[in-house]
């Protein structure tokens, strides 16, 4: 059996920011295959952030809200927790959110909230792939 942990937006669960629903077929697709168990987290709701919230983009190695509020902690508390699900389930692989300040791998927004993507990664995808974890966006299903 293989565990992966996946962003539980990309199931259908309306923890993004907005609380709109935005299952990824792709992802949801992965719930019919054999021998494979999604194990879905949010790590904003994790780390004790509600829906809605602000929304939040990563900035100067920290993550801060439209508001101009420094919102680090959450998302790290929330990146722990998720760890913790990967290690207890033997995750090897972390599907996630793309572009997102908690789940973006590999291109994040640039903290300027026009748009703009940058290099980098989410506070959790940071921390998974730090773990030995292979962290993926939904578009490389």
């Amino acid at each position: 059996m293989e565990y992966i942990l996946v962003s539980a937006c990309l199931l259908g669960a309306r923890c993004r920011y907005d609380g709109a629903e935005k299952a990824d077929h792709r992802v949801t697709a992965l719930l019919k295959r054999e021998n494979v168990v999604l194990i879905p987290v949010c790590p904003e709701q994790l780390g004790g952030m509600c829906t809605p919230r602000e929304p939040s983009e990563r900035r100067d190695g920290g993550v801060w809200n439209q508001k101009g509020e420094e919102v680090t902690s959450f998302y790290e508390r929330g990146a722990g927790e998720a760890l913790k699900l990967a290690r207890l389930y033997g995750c090897r692989y972390a599907i996630l959110k793309e572009r997102s300040p908690s789940c973006g791998c590999g291109w994040i927004y640039d903290g300027t909230f026009t748009g703009t993507l940058i290099p980098g990664d989410g506070v959790t995808a940071g921390l998974l792939k730090a773990h030995g974890i292979r962290v993926y966006g939904e578009s490389c299903l």
